[in-house]
């Protein structure tokens, strides 16, 4: 009888054997350059990340290029299955996959994956087209994007969509899928336009935003960016920067749009929104330097919403990148008052919790609980310099962007 630890090596990284590949033309099957591998797995595999019972595994997971047909197919030496006399049985990997797949949207038969492959020519964007942009690669080679408005409407785009989501269980922390018959979402899907090797141009599917358009009183929305996706083959070549400015450009032109907001953005996306924004207020009258070195005024947030529709909060974020941006690091009176400013923004929620106590004092009630989690005034020293260096340091990053 063998040993549960004679089988330890048939415990698998999915995070190494999970491989996807966008598929453009049937020589793309064999061409293993094209593989990008999940960033996670446990929403799939479990917290472990693991696959457990195979040797020599490859799970293959193909797209078509544009449409997103799915294949989703293993490949291994060996199983425990047949090790064990059928005693140990290894995990049903692409049942485990299928589960979070929408239904009829993926195929486990290669020659029925790759009929799709045949119509895939024929593959339009959906939608209106709102941008274009080009870039130069790191090979140099000019290539073309576009992004487009797709209106939810459209049954055959709620299709391709619900294929388009399936990656973001892979590639986006604590993502779920959105509920597509909610009429609130506003979807932003951007493509590569590039020769096929007849010369005609064809459509590669590069990722997506999604926007939820909150209701506000009387008859105003507030648009939310929720979700953000660059596939990998199409990250660093200006996607992210592209969607954000196009999102904006959609919305600044609707009277009925408040303000813009953004769902729990990762570090990444922040640090991309804080460059747009800056960039884009750096051009206005209450951002140039005169009027920022006088310190954050109304006009600053009356100007960035009316113009780029960015609320308070954000507007005060791109003053303190800008005000950086304008001050002289070397002079120890221009950057103290820089410092000081930021400070007084960050020392502002410790006073508020004290103001809270006294004015619970004064109504008798008992604070002393509260007043022992406040920290000490050396402590409040400490921990509002690292804050600051925090800030900081994220808006020197920004500021390199910027000065490209």
């Amino acid at each position: 009888m063998s040993h549960i630890h004679d089988y330890e090596e048939l415990v698998l990284d999915a995070l190494e054997v999970v491989e996807f590949k966008l598929i453009r033309r049937k020589q793309d099957l064999e061409d293993d350059s094209l593989v990008f591998h999940p960033l996670m797995a446990h929403q799939i595999f479990g917290e472990s990340e693991s696959i457990f019972g195979y040797k020599d595994l490859r799970v293959r997971i193909l797209y078509t290029a544009g449409p997103l047909h799915i294949y989703v197919g293993t490949e291994y030496s060996s199983r425990v299955n047949e090790i064990s006399g059928g005693d140990i049985k290894a995990d049903n990997v692409v049942l485990t996959i299928a589960e979070k797949l929408p239904e009829g949207c993926f195929f486990i038969n290669m020659d029925e994956f790759l009929k799709t492959l045949d119509k895939a020519d024929k593959f339009q964007p959906f939608g209106e087209k709102l941008s274009e942009h080009q870039v130069t690669d790191a090979q140099g080679k000019e290539r073309f994007f576009e992004i487009y408005h797709c209106d939810y409407k459209v049954p055959a785009f709620l299709k391709f969509f619900s294929r388009l989501q399936t990656f973001i269980l892979w590639f986006v922390d604590a993502a779920s899928y959105i509920d597509i018959d909610d009429t609130q979402w506003s979807f932003f899907v951007c493509y590569e336009k590039y020769k096929n090797d007849n010369g005609d141009y064809q459509y590669a599917t590069t990722g997506y935003t999604t926007v939820y358009e909150y209701y506000a009183y009387p008859q105003h929305i507030r648009p939310r960016i929720s979700q953000v996706l660059v596939l990998p083959p199409f990250q660093k070549l200006g996607i992210g920067t592209s969607f954000v400015e196009t999102i904006y450009k959609h919305y600044q032109s609707q009277k009925n749009v408040v303000d813009m907001t953004v769902e729990d953005p990762s570090e990444d996306f922040q640090r991309l929104r804080n460059f747009v924004d800056a960039r884009l207020c750096k051009g206005l009258k209450s951002f140039e330097r005169d009027a920022i070195k006088k310190g954050f005024s109304k006009e600053m947030i009356r100007e960035a919403r009316e113009m780029f529709k960015l609320n308070p909060r954000q507007c005060r974020r791109v003053y303190e990148i800008l005000r950086l941006y304008y001050t002289n690091l070397n002079d120890e009176e221009d950057y103290r008052a820089y410092r000081l400013d930021v400070k007084r923004r960050l020392n502002a929620v410790h006073y508020k919790q004290i103001n809270d106590i006294k004015k619970m004092e004064k109504a008798n009630v008992d604070t002393e609980w509260l007043r022992a989690r406040l920290p000490t005034p050396m402590q409040r020293i400490e921990q509002l310099n690292e804050e600051y260096q925090q800030v900081e340091s994220a808006y020197k990053q920004i500021l390199e962007k910027l000065r490209d």
